[in-house]
């Protein structure tokens, strides 16, 4: 499995945007961020921030497709449930995704630690959560992309030993990790 062969949809989380109100920015500037890293994008989807129309979003891409990626709901405000929904869906919580999403946006702003962004497995898919903003989605996807052809990877068992999985060979050394340790 190669980027080229990885499928993926976006859920923009918005109520605004649900009800016309407001263009959805953010959706289209991840899939433009994941088609030039060679992934495609077959879905886009605009749910408003509730519990039952994102729980039948995720439920359903989760298995049809490889990666989720969400954008918005990942506050403290009362209608943010993105990462609430997710974790009750979630089969494995890979938490450092959030972690490392965060560490990346307190270069940007001290907010970052208010968000609650996570990710993990639903379904065939791995799904991260992102913040709404433009900006701070692609910051966020900035930190973690680098992973997400491994962890696919991992979740469809196409893994038999990491130091041999090649999703990770086009990676830049900072992005690797502990190269060459054992």
């Amino acid at each position: 499995m190669t980027p080229a062969t990885i499928r993926a949809a976006v859920v923009t989380v918005s109520d605004r945007s649900a009800r016309g109100e407001r263009e959805d920015r953010t959706g289209p500037e991840l899939r433009r961020i994941l088609a030039a890293a060679g992934i495609e994008v077959v879905e886009s989807v605009v749910v408003s921030d509730d519990v039952l129309p994102l729980t039948d979003a995720l439920r359903r891409l989760g298995d049809a497709v490889d990666v989720v990626l969400t954008t918005g709901g990942t506050g403290i405000g009362p209608r943010d449930v993105t990462p609430d929904v997710t974790r009750k869906l979630l089969v494995k919580e890979l938490p450092g995704f959030g972690e490392a999403m965060r560490r990346a946006s307190l270069t940007s702003t001290p907010r970052a630690i208010l968000s609650r962004a996570t990710a993990g497995v639903i379904g065939r898919a791995l799904v991260v959560n992102l913040p709404g903003s433009p900006g701070g989605a692609v910051e966020c996807l900035g930190a973690v992309l680098p992973a997400i052809p491994h962890a696919v990877h991992l979740i469809a068992g196409a893994v038999a030993d990491c130091r041999d999985d090649t999703a990770g060979a086009a990676m830049p050394k900072t992005a690797k990790g502990r190269e060459g340790k054992k």
